[in-house]
């Protein structure tokens, strides 16, 4: 459903405005608590807000881990999505996280992927036709300088024709 509306949205919006605002209007994000506050034109960088309210404040008052969780966990593959177009299939595979200290105040996080890294990304496939990439995100404090988790993400990529083969077999 996501992908349909997103399609007729890209004929009357930047790639970069749908982004941050089918995130924002979507009610599996809103859930989270987090809010993207910007996205770049490229869409490699994209950033977030998550403050700290009575919606996900755990028993001791720190931020809940699944509302960290649950505010990075989808973007990292819908970013590589949207910059790798349809060519490719892009899938979450495997996540973990390690909380480093309670969160007791808004928190950050950026994602980035550098156009080193997309084309890096894009040579694997094609000498591979299938890669899994390591993709961490810190969550910060406003200022960036304590990380208070860090998440990473295992995504899989690989080129359309060799997946529809691959699950024929």
């Amino acid at each position: 459903m996501y992908q349909q509306l997103s399609k007729i949205a890209r004929k009357f919006m930047k790639e970069a405005t749908l982004f941050k605002v089918g995130f924002n209007l979507s009610p599996m994000y809103r859930r989270s608590t987090a809010r993207i506050t910007s996205v770049s034109d490229d869409l490699h960088t994209v950033t977030i807000r998550i403050p700290l309210s009575y919606k996900n404040r755990n028993y001791v008052g720190s931020i809940f881990g699944g509302s960290l969780f649950a505010s990075v966990d989808p973007i990292p593959m819908i970013q590589l999505m949207y910059i790798l177009k349809e060519e490719y299939i892009v899938w979450d595979k495997s996540a973990h996280i390690q909380f480093k200290r309670p969160a007791r105040e808004a928190m950050f996080a950026s994602f980035e992927f550098t156009k080193e890294e997309i084309e890096d990304i894009i040579q694997k496939v094609k000498e591979n036709k299938e890669v899994e990439h390591l993709k961490k995100t810190l969550i910060t404090n406003k200022s960036g300088d304590t990380v208070f988790c860090e998440v990473t993400k295992t995504i899989y990529i690989a080129d359309k024709e060799f997946f529809k083969n691959k699950r024929k077999n």
